[in-house]
């Protein structure tokens, strides 16, 4: 057999050839594509890669502003900002994050409510390489702890930032609120870029008013970063613009005299400048520390509060509404001469209780045996509930609705204090579409001594007051001063803040009769000053003569010809003891309103409160001794 039948040459020559040309095309193709691959990302893309890559090298970061502070009157800060030590988790380090909340829980003290509200925190997180916090307030011993033990934990840091603290704890937390976490809710409320970087934000109170002004505006910094987000270097910085320091109209002295004062009670105090409606004291006890919400309260905390049968998260001063009983008198004098549906001179004969018809229903005279015959001096200043019955029917609900208006029931008028409630100011209207039932004649009678439907908080009878110190002249209640400046030769100063409270001033109360007056600020002055008056004890040793109304509220009603006995009643059923004032007379620097729950009658409780309030704010005295408080207590139940 021939060897040229198994291979032949000449064939397998030109199917490598094949081959090789068919292998050389391919490679340029291939060479071809990446040439053309290169020049499209080189030259046609290359704008938009070099963005690309400068984007991943060069990050803009939110810088937070510090907040502003807050002080008293008198320069004293009532509100500042500290360090504090935070144990944060950044998550790009982590290797087991499981495993590393549970080392540090054996290294610190860490709760399972905090691991549940940092795995929440930690879903949210906004931006790469962002840490996440997971327990605030550390001790020196627990930094140390953790420090030693960093190389057992990748991620962990320890960082400080700048919380806000409340030197004066309870004493204020229903003056100026707090602050605590911004929740996702609130960052939807607010511009996110300038809270991009804040972790706090203000709840309640003043805090939560003048939020806009306290907070400032976020600066930015640009920084140099690797491959993984980490920053290697700061290059350009724009510093941030940190919050205004704000002057409160508070008194600090006056504040914590008055929360002395009122210590063991379920009261409120508010004192108001009459000149210019600033607030000089807003107490409401008990009281707790807002410090404790600041970077979040524990439950366990938490349920004391909100379980006390006290109410300490309750402001009593701004949304307690109560009965004002006859510390309204005045104002119904007033409407009663002034609509002229009585005049100045009218008088009534006081067995100890007045009836609508003959036989009728008696509504009874706080004083069981009446005050024989008693004109409108003695009616107020011995708070005559036959006097105000009588002249309560002649006039009837419209007049009585419409001048309790004048002076701010049933309204909001204060101007930075969010939580203040309007009360309720009855009328024919309000009745029936609340009650769906008409307005009677003894409702009038109610309303006539400041019982029944009527409800006002502490704000609103101070407020009230301060405008019967004016004679009509009307101020709106205000915590804010202004900015805080200091001046070399000045020293400290509150400058106008030129803030917009969208809300107008109310007409001032123009009287048809303006001499009415004297009639009504007289009856007042007697009330204290007078030798039959309810709280004339209370006026004893004064330094300077003050008008005044007691009040008392009952909190459950009492049968017909029954008696009403403290004693044989549970404390918490027990009457308010309330009372207003306003000193001095000539010259009116303070109008204050003080409710008492379950305290009894307004003499004997309130209005030797009320007295001291205006002592430390007129003569600079200090609280007094129980003693010496016990010494003011009038008698008189009204």
């Amino acid at each position: 057999m021939s060897p040229s039948r198994f291979k032949d040459h000449h064939r397998e020559s030109r199917t490598f050839q094949v081959r090789a040309v068919i292998a050389f095309i391919l490679v340029i193709i291939a060479l071809f594509g990446l040439v053309s691959r290169f020049y499209f990302l080189q030259v046609t893309e290359h704008d938009r890669f070099t963005a690309l890559s400068d984007k991943n090298r060069i990050q803009l970061q939110p810088v937070a502003p510090t907040r502003g502070l807050i002080y008293d009157r008198n320069g004293v800060l009532l509100a500042d900002n500290q360090p504090s030590y935070s144990v944060t988790l950044l998550k790009e380090e982590l290797q087991d994050l499981d495993g590393t909340l549970l080392r540090l829980q054996e290294l610190i003290p860490i709760t399972d409510r905090q691991i549940e509200r940092f795995r929440k925190r930690f879903k949210q997180r906004r931006r790469p390489f962002e840490s996440v916090p997971l327990r605030f307030r550390l001790t020196e011993e627990e930094i140390a702890r953790i420090s030693v033990n960093y190389h057992r934990l990748p991620g962990v840091r320890v960082e400080a930032d700048l919380i806000r603290y409340y030197p004066y704890g309870s004493s204020l937390v229903h003056a100026l609120g707090y602050v605590g976490r911004i929740n996702e809710r609130e960052l939807q409320k607010v511009d996110e870029t300038n809270y991009s970087a804040t972790h706090y934000i203000g709840k309640l109170g003043v805090e939560k008013y003048y939020e806009a002004e306290l907070h400032g505006d976020v600066g930015f910094q640009k920084v140099e970063t690797n491959a993984r987000g980490r920053i290697m270097r700061v290059v350009e910085r724009s510093d941030p613009v940190p919050g205004k320091d704000l002057v409160m109209s508070l008194d600090l002295k006056l504040q914590q005299v008055t929360e002395k004062l009122l210590e063991g009670r379920r009261a409120a105090v508010v004192a108001i400048d009459p000149n210019d409606g600033g607030i000089l004291a807003l107490v409401s006890t008990p009281g707790y520390d807002p410090n404790l919400f600041v970077t979040g309260i524990s439950n366990k905390d938490y349920g004391a509060l909100r379980e006390s049968d006290d109410l300490p998260l309750f402001n009593r001063a701004l949304r307690g509404r109560y009965p004002p009983g006859s510390t309204v008198k005045p104002i119904i004098a007033l409407a009663a001469i002034d609509s002229e549906s009585v005049s100045p001179a009218f008088r009534v004969s006081d067995p100890g209780w007045f009836t609508l018809t003959k036989g009728g229903r008696k509504y009874r005279d706080w004083k069981r045996g009446g005050h024989g015959t008693v004109g409108l001096n003695l009616a107020l200043a011995q708070s005559c509930d036959v006097w105000f019955y009588s002249a309560g029917h002649k006039m009837g609900i419209d007049p009585m609705s419409e001048y309790l208006g004048y002076f701010g029931f049933g309204s909001i008028e204060s101007l930075d204090l969010p939580e203040a409630t309007r009360g309720i100011l009855p009328s024919r209207e309000w009745k029936r579409n609340s009650r769906r039932l008409p307005w009677y004649p003894g409702d009038s009678l109610n309303l006539s001594i400041g019982q029944g439907f009527l409800l006002a908080t502490p704000l609103q009878l101070a407020t009230a007051t301060a405008v019967i110190a004016n004679r009509g002249r009307w101020v709106q209640p205000r915590m804010l001063k202004g900015l805080y400046q200091v001046d070399e030769e000045a020293g400290f100063t509150a400058t106008d803040l030129n803030h917009d409270y969208g809300r107008e001033k109310p007409d001032d109360v123009a009287l048809k009769h303006p001499e009415y007056w004297d009639n009504i600020i007289q009856g007042m002055v007697d009330v204290v000053h007078g030798p039959r008056g309810t709280a004339r004890r209370s006026a004893q040793g004064a330094k300077y003569r003050f008008a005044g109304k007691t009040g008392t509220a009952q909190v459950v009603g009492i049968k017909q010809d029954e008696e009403y006995d403290a004693e044989k009643l549970a404390e918490r059923l027990r009457d308010h003891a309330l009372f207003v004032a306003f000193a001095p007379v000539e010259n009116p620097q303070i109008a204050v309103a003080v409710i008492v729950e379950n305290g009894g009658g307004g003499s004997t409780t309130a209005a030797p409160i009320a007295r001291k309030v205006m002592d430390a704010y007129l003569v600079g005295e200090d609280a007094v001794k129980e003693t010496e408080l016990e010494s003011l207590m009038g008698y008189e139940h009204d």
